[in-house]
Formats: structure tokens, C-alpha cells, sequence
């Protein structure tokens, strides 16, 4: 992905791996928690990386079609997957 922002830059990690539990628990807080949430298994990462536009950072995720794109823009990050090629 790096090579797709074209520039040096670090990236954010706001949520990686979650245990099961920890996934129910924020699933009880947010309806934007899904029930089996690649995060669960090693296949998900929430990210933002500062100083690059968010909807910048969607784009180009997008372009990969290497799975999944969720954007977040009130809470600043950018969700990607490694399952089917989707976004919401």
C-alpha cells in the first residue's frame, strides 16, 4: 500500500487483532461492529495515517480490489481486509 500513497509515511494502527470477546464487547457499543469481524482471525486492520487525506487514503485502498474498504470519516480511520472485495 505504501507504493499506492507514493510517498514515506507511517501508518496508524487504531485496531488490529481483537479476541472474541473483546469484538462482542464492541459490538454492544457500536452497531458498526460485525458479529464476525475479520479482526477476530488476524485479517483486518483500522488504520489513518497523519497528514494524508482520508478520503485519499479510501481511494487508494479501493484501487487494490484486494478485499474489503470500510471508510469512517467521523472517527478517522480506514478499515481493510483481506476477505471479499467490497466496501461500505
Amino acid at each position: 500500500m505504501s507504493r499506492k500513497v507514493s510517498r514515506r509515511c507511517t501508518f496508524h494502527i487504531i485496531s488490529g487483532y481483537r479476541s472474541p470477546a473483546t469484538n462482542a464487547r464492541l459490538r454492544r457499543k457500536s452497531r458498526g461492529v460485525a458479529k464476525n469481524s475479520y479482526h477476530m482471525y488476524g485479517k483486518a486492520i483500522d488504520i489513518y495515517v497523519p497528514g494524508y487525506r482520508l478520503s485519499r487514503l479510501r481511494r487508494q485502498a479501493l484501487k487494490l480490489r484486494a478485499g474489503g474498504v470500510g471508510y469512517y470519516p467521523k472517527t478517522g480511520f480506514v478499515h481493510l481486509d483481506v476477505g471479499p472485495v467490497r466496501q461500505w
